[in-house]
């Protein structure tokens, strides 16, 4: 049973919506470090995914990467394209969160009891500089630790002993850099046996307090051009820059747009009226009428309190539901990730034929198990 009882409230998941078939977390850096320090001092785990283009396009691809940030507990927006987009798609933005941002908003703070920080994988030698470097200019953390697993297989790096190591660390932060596929696995694989509350895989900033790489300077940044800083310091990433410019032309013409537009026509007939009914003799949710940010309340109280009950599967009937927008299907995602978790299988029953093309034309109607008829 999955014990989330403020389920999907904490780690602001009110402030949810999908954008490139990702869900998002549309909170602000300043919001971000309070999540994190409240799952801290409560022991709450807070295992948070911070979704770049590259990573949004690898999750297109990729299953296991996509579920990664399903199962999330808080996923927010990292790149300034993303953050362009969703205003243009009209989604209630506030700001790039880029992880060494929020890395850097969380370290600046002062604390009167800091942030045990423990440093897992990056380069050769760059934990321990990280872990070396951190203590001298942090206000609001402090180093308990490091390890580097090598260039070894996910099970490799998974042993128990390792596991161990990290945990008599009594850290707060986990801090992965293993490369994002293999990182969000390890992280998945092995987040259950982990004692500390935050677990993220963020790369780029075990290289920025080991000093092995210099960030990129504000104004590139706000600009969304830290692409470029980056290139002059590893040539090498054009390739991949190149490519997912590519994927992200192509998913902007074939997925984003077209939805956004078919979104804007339907919208057009919504209404705030909606019911829901929660039918427990057939595991059946059954929906009715218009679902959207601005009335999902009794949805996220079910959830809450009911849904995420131990069970083999659970079923959520669409065939009376007119219109959903990207808030109401991002609490599709985010629940079928967290059922996931214990092996149940979420199931959408009968969703009428606009219903089906603005979840495809999303990117996440191939997520769910649809049953009609």
């Amino acid at each position: 049973m999955i014990n989330i009882s403020t389920f999907p409230a904490i780690y602001g998941r009110n402030k949810q919506h999908v954008l490139m078939g990702l869900p998002f977390d549309f909170v602000s850096i300043a919001e971000s470090a309070k999540l994190i320090e409240q799952a801290i001092s409560s022991k709450k785990r807070c295992f948070l995914s911070t979704p770049n283009i590259n990573f949004t396009i690898a999750a297109h691809d990729n299953d296991a990467f996509y579920q990664s940030v399903a199962v999330s507990d808080l996923s927010v927006i990292d790149g300034m394209p993303l953050v362009w987009l969703a205003k243009m798609m009209g989604l209630p933005v506030k700001e790039r969160v880029a992880g060494s941002d929020l890395f850097q908003f969380l370290s600046d703070t002062h604390r009167e009891k800091p942030i045990r920080v423990f440093f897992f994988g990056g380069a050769p030698g760059f934990a321990e500089q990280a872990h070396e470097q951190l203590n001298s200019y942090s206000k609001g953390m402090v180093r308990v630790g490091f390890y580097d697993p090598g260039f070894v297989s996910t099970e490799e790096m998974s042993q128990e002993h390792i596991i161990e190591h990290i945990n008599a660390s009594e850290a707060d932060f986990v801090l992965v850099a293993l490369g994002a596929k293999k990182g969000q696995a390890w992280i998945v694989n092995n987040m259950a046996n982990l004692n500390a509350p935050v677990i993220s895989h963020l790369g780029a900033v075990i290289n920025f307090v080991a000093g092995s790489v210099k960030r990129a300077p504000e104004k590139w940044r706000k600009f969304g051009l830290e692409w470029l800083w980056r290139i002059k310091q590893e040539p090498n990433l054009w390739k991949r820059y190149l490519k997912d410019g590519w994927s992200l032309a192509l998913l902007l013409l074939t997925k984003q747009l077209p939805y956004y537009f078919v979104d804007k026509k339907y919208k057009k007939s919504k209404s705030h009226e909606n019911t829901v009914n929660w039918q427990p003799n057939t595991q059946t949710l059954l929906l009715t009428g218009c679902f959207h940010s601005t009335n999902l309340e009794k949805l996220d109280a079910l959830i809450s309190t009911t849904l995420l009950a131990n069970r083999s599967q659970l079923k959520i009937d669409l065939g009376s539901v007119s219109y959903i927008d990207s808030a109401f299907m991002a609490r599709l995602l985010t629940l079928e990730g967290k059922l996931s978790l214990s092996g149940c299988e979420l199931a959408i029953l009968n969703p009428q034929q606009k219903i089906k093309r603005l979840l495809s034309l999303a990117g996440v109607l191939k997520r769910f198990k649809v049953i009609s008829g």
